[in-house]
């Protein structure tokens, strides 16, 4: 259909363009099924009925007959209508990839009918690789329905046709030509060649776990057409090696190995994790990696970690631990099976810090040990233009019992504004405070600027750090942190008015589970934009022979953190003098769902009335208005910046011309997938 044009211009960011009406229209049935963070939300109704997206894959049956196996399957459209695999009765072809494999009797894990044998790129030598099947044959029964006769041989010595087999099938359907993207679908089938009820599955890690936590969706390999980790499991084997390091991508090994990365202790005494060619020692998990249920969850198999502890999955994340020779076992020593494991490593006992599976991964700063530390800010006063305001708070454990702030680790009061943009910020030691009735009081030895208008807000951070006892008589320190607590208060306003929702902390807590930063003293992203304003660098960190500063505005700073390696220039904050560099930061979602992070239409054009500039020191122009600050952020590339600088004026930007949610290219429309 050559009169439908599409074309994408003004990189770095993908804007669709079409060269027939792409006005919504009014088909409510096409607006239930896609929304305006999708591409074809775009589509007027002549051209998605035509090049109907969309790509799902529904196994009807799997069978082995003699030494072949056979899968039948239907695919379909995003509306469930039949599409031709070949792309010439319905737009895009669909590529097509098998996998067969089984569990065998005694057997956990999957061994995979379909292989080969991979040479390693410089010494030649061959590996063993489970992999999709090469050489089937297809026919038809139906419009959309498929059977596909494996080119993989069934070898009669090694089948037993009594055992779980599965098939894995993933697919992609090419729809870029139309403006749209590569469709990707993934289905498993189980059975039993013989007949009967499947009784051995494999199940430890459920696809939506992943995709819930971080992942955006989960994408591997290639177009990323590897979705479901059910399909990762049949090649994921033990029997599976790299052929370029010899490393096994065992599922159980690498992925443990893969979201350790940096701190496996392997890398930390300077071997690198390598599978291919692609260095994971740059992993950064944004969680705990003890907390095991993080992944371990919803699978009818998830507590196999607990119940079925194994050499090859513990020492995936303990790689320092042999247990061939017994070093670093303890008293373990040698154990040439996983047969012994759980004689000591019980699934949990009920208490902290011993040897049971549940024990020895509590995270000290999670015992059921520590007191607790609650905030509670009763009032401000004297909050006026030019004054020292005084904070009357509370701190308590969790029983309720008061605290005295001259006894804990940390006790800070931060005071900043307005809310609206924050121009000031300081944090002062309110340890000292006098007692008061049930209370206490602080007043701070800064001023609020003399020139304040608007509100302000004050806020609450510290820890205390508390000796732990282990079963075994020995101590460990757990740090017992406060939730930021935030109190506002008008200083000119006769109302308060907090700052506008711009990032969900229960958003960021989905990947970080607890965000705390900065010596675990702040967990509230509400409070981190008072300190991280427009006019905030690390000038004051940064040495001499490193400047110019770096920007620390919550919109540029934060937006590059996530961008990481896909940023084009560097982006190293200095804190304390020492460099941090965020280069190698690889985020697990897709970035151009600006909602995975954002409340609302916080991240749409316009942006409020009365937003600051940034200082930006290192950027291609300085100061930078407020929504080139966040666009140029993760967009950070010279062409981009020329763009935006020639469309700012000395008195405001003109972004929303055109990027506002009614133009041509709607901050929505230009990130649709």
């Amino acid at each position: 259909m050559k009169g439908i044009q599409f074309r994408y211009r003004l990189a770095p960011i993908a804007v669709l363009t079409v060269g027939m009406l792409l006005a919504v229209s009014g088909d409510g049935e096409k607006k239930q099924r896609y929304s305006s963070n999708q591409k074809e939300f775009y589509l007027d109704d002549k051209p998605l009925a035509f090049i109907r997206p969309g790509l799902t894959i529904e196994i009807q049956k799997a069978e082995v007959s003699g030494d072949t196996a056979r899968v039948t399957f239907r695919i379909s459209d995003d509306k469930g209508a039949p599409l031709d695999r070949t792309g010439v009765a319905t737009p895009g072809a669909v590529s097509l990839n098998f996998v067969l494999a089984r569990i065998k009797k005694g057997d956990r894990q999957y061994t995979a009918y379909t292989t080969r044998m991979q040479p390693n790129p410089t010494t030649g030598r061959l590996f063993l690789q489970a992999t999709q099947d090469s050489g089937g044959a297809y026919s038809s029964s139906a419009e959309g329905v498929y059977t596909y006769t494996f080119g993989t041989k069934i070898p009669a010595a090694d089948y037993d046709a009594t055992v779980t087999h599965t098939v894995g099938i993933y697919a992609t359907r090419d729809l870029q030509e139309f403006g749209l993207k590569t469709y990707i679908a993934n289905a498993v089938y189980d059975f039993v060649p013989a007949g009967g009820l499947i009784t051995v599955v494999r199940d430890i890690v459920r696809t939506e776990n992943c995709n819930t936590t971080c992942h955006d969706p989960l994408a591997v390999h290639g177009e990323g057409a590897r979705r479901e980790v059910r399909l990762c499991v049949l090649c994921h084997t033990p029997q599976t090696t790299d052929h370029v390091t010899g490393n096994t991508v065992d599922m159980k090994v690498m992925i443990h190995k893969i979201h350790r990365g940096k701190n496996l202790p392997s890398v930390r005494a300077g071997t690198p994790y390598l599978i291919e060619d692609e260095d994971f020692s740059e992993i950064g998990f944004p969680r705990d990696i003890r907390n095991c249920e993080v992944c371990h969850d919803k699978g009818t198999q998830s507590k196999n970690y607990l119940t079925a502890p194994a050499r090859d999955s513990c020492g995936a994340c303990h790689d320092d631990v042999n247990f061939a020779t017994g070093e670093k076992h303890g008293l373990g020593g040698v154990q040439v099976s996983d047969a012994q494991c759980t004689v000591c490593h019980a699934p949990e006992t009920g208490r902290e810090f011993d040897i049971s599976i549940k024990g020895s991964h509590v995270i000290p700063d999670r015992s059921s040990q520590l007191p607790g530390v609650n905030f509670e800010i009763l009032s401000v006063d004297g909050a006026t233009p030019g004054s020292n305001p005084t904070v009357t708070f509370k701190v308590t454990d969790k029983k309720g019992n008061l605290l005295e702030p001259s006894k804990m680790g940390r006790l800070r009061l931060g005071l900043g504004g307005p809310t609206n943009d924050s121009v000031f910020h300081t944090r002062e030691d309110a340890r000292q405070a006098p007692a008061g009735q049930g209370a206490f009081s602080y007043k701070f030895t800064a001023s609020i600027p003399a020139n304040a208008t608007g509100t302000y807000v004050v806020a609450a951070e510290g820890w205390n750090d508390v000796r732990l006892t282990k079963v075994d008589g020995t101590t460990v320190t757990g740090r017992d942190t406060g939730l930021n607590k935030l109190f506002y208060f008008g200083v000119t306003d006769r109302t308060p008015v907090k700052r506008r929702t711009i990032v969900s902390q229960t958003k960021c807590n989905a990947c970080h589970e607890k965000l705390l930063v900065h010596s675990q003293t702040r967990d509230s992203v509400e409070y981190c934009s008072v300190c991280h304003r427009p006019g905030f660098t690390d000038d004051s960190e940064r040495p001499a022979n490193k400047r110019p500063a770096e920007a620390m505005d919550f919109k540029n700073m934060i937006h590059k953190i996530h961008t990481g390696r896909n940023l084009e220039n560097e982006f190293t904050i200095y804190d304390a003098g020492e460099a941090e560099n965020f280069n190698g930061v690889r985020f697990p979602g897709d970035r151009r769902n600006c909602s995975k992070c954002h409340e609302g239409t916080s991240y749409q054009l316009p942006l409020p009335k009365g937003l600051l500039a940034s200082l930006t020191p290192r950027g291609f122009f300085s100061p930078t208005p407020p929504t080139a600050t966040a666009c140029l952020a993760c967009h950070d590339r010279l062409s981009t910046a020329a763009h935006a600088f020639v469309n700012i004026a000395p008195f405001g930007e003109s972004c929303a011309t055109c990027h506002a949610e009614d133009s041509e290219f709607a901050v929505t429309k230009v990130h649709a997938r």
